[in-house]
């Protein structure tokens, strides 16, 4: 183990202190892998950064898989709306008792209400980001500031264009750009290399925005590709709960070994990339599969965001409408893999960044001729969903 110098470390803890302090909120299992880069960026940029936690679906496991340093606070309270508003008004009590004591200079997140409330009973300038514009929001609490991929127009955001900044890219561009496969993946699933391998994630059940159509296009798909001959699926449910129901409703394909769970957190960028194209219901996978350039069909029939609709006008992105869809235009062959991902820059992960620290300096951040921010060269622009400005709370 490498022995860091204490009077080294000392140092740098006072400029990180003189610079700032950010508080950041992982409250649902999608951010972990999101913030993780822009985390390691701000810290080099010599900020200081809190983390906090919420303890459901896999962002204990993910944060602890990506070696975060975490506060874990407050859970998941379930499908019910009464207790899902219980719940979120606890959570940011549980917050306020542990942010007081930190004073952060600004308080970010990707859709967390909890943090929402508590930086405006607190005073915190906040910056709220998100990538679906038709999400829920407070008409009494406002962000400082919302940041969102360029490809939404920000009259469909309900906020005064004054406090709305963009980013080149969809926000999975940002960690896509640092992956690294890793083969070790289907042995550890006991799948053959030779097997077609799909990746399914059920609908979000417990979701305000859950439409009955997308259960209906989920499991007319899962019937479709339990009759190809050599396909194997992988389940990605969201909880332990809908790992039951997958079980129950199915048991022959768990059973023959044609479908299986995961026993524990993975690192879904690389169970992606070593499958052969993905079914899901939910944005982040989805956006994921088309950022790392995997086939991918989406059986979401809530509102479709101007991202997806981006990535579909694009062909990285196949909309599932009908179960005749289902049956057409899925397509059960094996892909050819390179050796890595053709997405490896990092713009939009230097623009989040950039942006971040501008808002900390006090100063809005301004577009560069080239549409980035900051930057020196062309920006290709991708899309990308929203997670809810409503937040997980109401959304799962």
């Amino acid at each position: 183990m490498k022995l860091e110098d204490p009077v080294l470390t000392l140092a740098m803890s006072q400029t990180r202190a003189k610079r700032g302090k950010i508080w950041i909120d992982l409250d649902n299992s999608p951010h972990v892998p999101f913030f993780a880069p822009i985390v390691e960026a701000l810290e080099k940029h010599s900020y200081s950064v809190v983390l906090t936690a919420r303890d459901c679906f896999q962002v204990r496991e993910l944060a602890d898989l990506f070696h975060l340093n975490y506060r874990l606070i407050g859970r998941h309270y379930g499908k019910n709306k009464i207790r899902k508003m219980a719940g979120l008004c606890f959570r940011a009590l549980q917050l306020v008792s542990n942010i007081r004591e930190e004073k952060p200079d600004l308080a970010v997140s990707n859709g967390s209400r909890s943090q929402l409330i508590v930086s405006t009973c607190l005073g915190i300038p906040c910056l709220f980001m998100g990538d679906y514009e038709f999400a829920r929001n407070w008409a009494f609490i406002r962000p400082t500031r919302l940041l969102c991929p360029e490809v939404i127009p920000s009259a469909a955001l309900r906020l005064d264009p004054s406090r709305i900044l963009k980013y080149p890219g969809i926000k999975e561009d940002v960690y896509v750009s640092r992956f690294v496969p890793d083969p070790s993946i289907r042995p550890q699933l006991g799948l053959q290399e030779q097997e077609v391998v799909a990746t399914i994630r059920p609908p979000a059940s417990e979701a305000h925005y859950h439409n009955p159509q997308s259960d209906e296009l989920f499991d007319a798909a899962v019937n479709f590709l339990s009759k190809a001959h050599d396909l194997k699926l992988v389940a990605l449910p969201r909880n332990e709960k809908q790992a039951m129901e997958l079980k129950k409703r199915w048991p022959d394909l768990f059973s023959d070994g044609t479908m299986r769970i995961p026993s524990r957190a993975v690192n879904g960028l690389n169970l992606i990339w070593h499958s052969d194209f993905v079914i899901s219901a939910g944005g982040t996978m989805n956006r994921e599969a088309a950022a790392l350039g995997v086939p991918v069909y989406s059986v979401f029939r809530g509102k479709i965001g101007a991202v997806d609709r981006y990535l579909a006008e694009r062909g990285r992105l196949i909309l599932l409408e009908s179960v005749q869809d289902v049956q057409t235009k899925i397509r059960l062959a094996r892909r050819n893999r390179s050796a890595k991902p053709q997405n490896d820059n990092c713009i939009t992960l230097n623009s989040i960044v950039e942006q971040i620290v501008a808002v900390m300096d006090g100063r809005r951040p301004s577009l560069s001729i080239s549409g980035g921010i900051g930057l020196n060269h062309p920006i290709s622009i991708d899309g990308d969903r929203i997670t809810e400005l409503a937040g997980p709370e109401l959304r799962k």
